[in-house]
């Protein structure tokens, strides 16, 4: 839907609390702007909530103004479907709120926050749940897709640890989704994306995890790619529950402090392990990598868990230019890993790579059918294969680096339509195949009750049916 009248912005600004933008104003420019330097367009306005009043006053304004609808939260996606040319942009990010109650060890998080608005809250008491690997991603959009992290492996992914959730319906109502309240759009919420509604809070059950946590990083050259993915397929299955990891292959080593100097910007593949108990029992847990295939440069240390959250945000910095896909693979075979190692050294920018998530253990536990998760809940690797440029022009070659691999190793995976957070080409039939067609079925019946008129559109869109 585009614009199809003009409409007088000061009628939303007399309805709601939040300031308003309109393409003139100061702050405008600030409020449409996201993570990736490659999405630049322009709302008609910009209503910046502070309330979800404002929020159900947003929408009845774009209802009545034939705006379509967009929702920013974070702001991060490589999609870009949270700002919109020519519409309304309802824009979360001045809700950021975070209240933990520590004895009942659960969390209020406002929809507009991000982890590290999270994290800084909820490690004051030494607690966290599962939320991504970079601090500045949207809590909202990260866990209304699935929301995975370093705690996955220990405590699942984020929407398994979600109580309940606050959201404001395509006609204005503010209701409160939960296991006793509204259960099918609770059921709905959790893996759904944004199709049903804006959450404008989130009730998190925690986790003690931290201050302090253990990292460990191995960074292989190039040329023994072969050798480090078999080494890491044999590798994961052993590492305690506490743990997680995260694989990155195609990896140029960043130039950071704990890199020597002559290995900066060097191509290989990279295994991050992080220890949530002792520093003990992770130097037990990491003991074999050295000793299997001693790798480039490793770095062991203790970290705060808000900087394990941090650790890689300088490696997707805003401005970015940014593509992605994804799929799943049931096991890092050797038709994968011969896949990986022959697309790993078509990349141009050094900033683009593959990062593969384990995901087994707590994720696991959970029923197939429990949420609306878009994949199997059997142990398995998501893996995206991320371009990152610093301009146009260098993008267009990612991004067709990307394409060549996913399709390359397309006939090799359990899900090749991948996790929707991962999807920046979210058509019709790949949203269908992630998601399978009787939970998609199911998520469509309930986006006709909740949304029946596809006000939320613009995310890995569920058509009402």
């Amino acid at each position: 839907m585009t614009q199809t009248a003009k409409f007088d912005p000061e009628t939303l600004r007399s309805a709601m609390d939040g300031p308003v933008f309109g393409p003139d104003d100061a702050g405008y420019d600030r409020a449409r702007t996201i993570w990736n330097g490659d999405i630049d367009r322009h709302p008609a306005v910009i209503a910046q909530c502070v309330s979800p009043d404002d929020v159900a006053a947003a929408l009845a304004f774009g209802r009545d103004n034939a705006l379509e609808i967009s929702v920013r939260g974070g702001g991060h996606s490589y999609s870009g479907t949270s700002v919109g040319e020519d519409g309304l942009m309802i824009n979360l990010s001045a809700m950021k709120g975070v209240a933990v109650d520590p004895e009942a060890g659960q969390a209020l998080v406002g929809g507009g926050a991000t982890m590290a608005d999270m994290d800084a809250a909820t490690q004051s008491y030494g607690l966290a749940v599962t939320g991504g690997v970079i601090s500045d991603t949207g809590v909202g959009g990260l866990t209304l897709g699935g929301g995975m992290g370093w705690l996955t492996r220990m405590a699942g992914l984020a929407i398994d640890n979600l109580v309940s959730a606050q959201v404001v319906l395509a006609d204005g109502r503010i209701v409160r989704a939960s296991e006793t309240e509204n259960p099918e759009l609770f059921w709905a919420l959790r893996g759904g994306g944004g199709n049903f509604g804006v959450v404008t809070e989130f009730e998190y059950r925690l986790h003690p995890v931290g201050p302090e946590v253990h990292l460990g990083l191995f960074f292989w050259a190039a040329a023994e790619g072969t050798d480090a993915l078999r080494l890491i397929r044999e590798f994961i299955p052993t590492l305690p529950r506490r743990s997680g990891a995260l694989i990155a292959a195609a990896m140029s080593a960043p130039p950071a402090p704990f890199v020597p100097e002559h290995y900066h910007f060097v191509p290989g593949y990279a295994l991050i392990v992080a220890g949530f108990g002792s520093a003990e029992e992770h130097a037990a847990a990491v003991a074999p990598i050295r000793d299997a295939l001693a790798p480039l440069f490793e770095f062991i240390t203790p970290i705060p868990y808000a900087g394990l959250q941090q650790m890689l945000d300088t490696a997707a910095p805003r401005g970015m230019h940014g593509y992605e896909k994804a799929l799943d693979l049931d096991d890092f075979s050797n038709e994968v890993i011969a896949v990986l190692t022959e697309n790993a050294g078509q990349k141009t920018s050094p900033l683009s790579f593959m990062p593969i998530f384990p995901l087994n253990g707590a994720f696991s536990t959970v029923g197939e059918d429990d949420t609306a998760f878009g994949g199997a809940r059997t142990a398995h690797y998501g893996c995206n294969i991320t371009a990152m440029t610093p301009d146009a022009e260098t993008l267009t070659l990612d991004r067709a680096w990307v394409r060549t691999t996913w399709e390359a190793l397309r006939p090799l995976a359990s899900n090749p339509a991948g996790y929707v957070n991962f999807m920046a080409d979210a058509d019709y039939d790949r949203v269908r195949e992630s998601y399978g067609s009787t939970k998609y079925a199911k998520l469509a019946r309930i986006k006709a009750d909740y949304d029946p008129g596809n006000v939320f559109h613009r995310n890995a869109n569920i058509k009402p049916g």
